[in-house]
């Protein structure tokens, strides 16, 4: 959240049932989501979720200060990430960011395990395609984007990757 401005203007895809929404409370000052797992668009009070996938859904109008892919990146093929770029420049005002979390590769094989062992169900598994979360950095790309920051987390399990619209 310290990535994003107050009273933000924010896309978040994968938006699930709006959690991400919620827990900016007041500092939200409009809010779209895009979610493929959903059969029926919702409201909150100051946000929307709509079914289906990004670029294809989104917001008419911009700009807006941000846009997150929280564990959503890796699930995208490789042939549809320029469209999904060309998207967040043209949606997101000069300075917006677009805020990424992707899993390292190990993730997989760990989440590979607890379903073989009937302990996680859903994980959609069957969309990683060994994404690398070194190739986070060429889909936002400069000259339009720059990386801002990339650390890891969840004891190096996951990367956070934030770029900012030039």
């Amino acid at each position: 959240m310290r990535w994003l401005p107050a009273r933000v203007r924010l896309i978040d895809v994968g938006a699930h049932e709006g959690e991400l929404f919620e827990s900016l409370g007041s500092r939200l000052a409009e809010g779209f989501g895009i979610e493929p797992l959903i059969r029926e668009p919702f409201r909150g009070a100051a946000y929307q979720v709509r079914p289906g996938f990004f670029p294809a859904v989104r917001p008419a109008a911009g700009p807006w200060d941000g846009i997150t892919m929280l564990a959503v990146l890796e699930h995208v093929p490789a042939a549809e990430q320029a469209a999904l770029a060309d998207a967040c420049h043209q949606l997101l005002r000069p300075g917006g960011r677009v805020i990424v979390t992707v899993p390292s590769p190990f993730v997989d094989r760990i989440l590979a395990l607890l379903k073989a062992l009937r302990l996680i169900d859903g994980m959609s598994l069957e969309e990683h395609y060994g994404f690398e979360p070194g190739d986070v950095p060429g889909i936002f790309a400069e000259p339009r984007f720059r990386l801002r920051a990339h650390r890891r987390f969840q004891l190096g399990l996951n990367h956070l990757y934030v770029f900012e619209r030039q």
